[in-house]
Parts: C-alpha cells; structure tokens; sequence
C-alpha cells in the first residue's frame, strides 16, 4: 500500500476517534494543570502523540480511557522535564474562570472550589468520573491503579468535599 494510502486511512481514523474528544480531553488536563496555556500544550503533545501511536489502538471501544491516560501520561512529563510557575486558582481571569465552567450560583463555585482544594489523588479520580462520565473500571485502567483504590478514593474525596463544604456552612453560620 503507498505511503499516502496509509497517512489518508491513519489520519481518517485519527478523525474519526480522536479529534471528537479534543474539547474532553483539555477541561481534563486544565482540571489537571490548572493552567490554560498548559492544558493546551499537554493537549496537542497528547493529540499528536495518539496520532503516530494510533496503530496500537486495537478496541475502538477503550480510545477515551487510551487518550486520558495520554493526557495524564503527557501532564507527569510536563513536570519531570521542568518546574513551572504556580498560579492561584483565586486570581484566574474571567475568560479562564469560563474554563471551568463558571456560574453565577454561588453552590456550584463554593463547590468547584472544595473540588480544586482536594489533593489530586482524590481530585482526579473524581473529575474522571463526575465530569467525564468514566466508570470505576476506566477510571482504574486510566489512573493504572486498582479498581478497589478507586472506589476508596472516591469515596474518601466525597467525604473531603462534605466536610469542606460543612465546615464553610458552619462558618457562615457563626
């Protein structure tokens, strides 16, 4: 088969499975990073890193666990390669703010805020599963733990989120 034939079909089937999930694929990186123009550069090393590895790609079923542990992959070396500047997630302007779904109901940001200030092996596993719809199952492959410290640590991060969100109650009250 020519050359051409092979990047037609490759770049037909990247089409056709990968770029969908481009939209997914950043919010989870910027829940990840925290960072707009970090989000994107993990996006498109991740996009073009499940372009030439498209090939092992064997279950079409699996692609959105496969490019989620690509972002996730790509985001550690983002940090074994360089220490970047923090940002505060309190000084984010208001086109970035709309990044994470921003709402004028004060119980969504409260919320969003208690979910930022969990430790990020509670924050990911639940941002896998509420905002991208992953199963526990998905969620264990993609995190390459098991299935049980999934569960556990959901369920740990939605206690976090309750007892935040209590104590915030109690101090308002007082």
């Amino acid at each position: 088969m020519p050359e051409t034939s092979v990047n037609d079909a490759r770049t037909l089937r990247f089409e056709r499975l990968v770029a969908p999930w481009r939209d997914d694929l950043y919010r989870y990186a910027f829940w990840l990073s925290r960072d707009p123009q970090l989000a994107d550069d993990v996006v498109q090393e991740a996009m073009l890193r499940a372009f030439r590895s498209l090939d092992s790609l064997k279950e079409e079923a699996v692609v959105k666990t496969w490019l989620l542990t690509i972002v996730r992959r790509e985001h550690a070396r983002v940090y074994e390669r360089k220490r970047l500047e923090t940002r505060d997630i309190d000084e984010l302007t208001a086109a970035e703010s709309a990044l994470i779904a921003t709402s004028d109901d004060s119980d969504v940001e409260d919320m969003r805020q208690a979910i930022f200030r969990l430790a990020d092996d509670y924050r990911e596993p639940l941002v896998l599963q509420v905002m991208m719809g992953l199963s526990t199952a998905e969620i264990a492959e993609a995190l390459e733990i098991k299935q049980g410290a999934v569960l556990t640590r959901l369920h740990r991060a939605r206690k976090k989120l309750v007892e935040q969100i209590g104590a915030e109650l109690g101090a308002i009250e007082d």
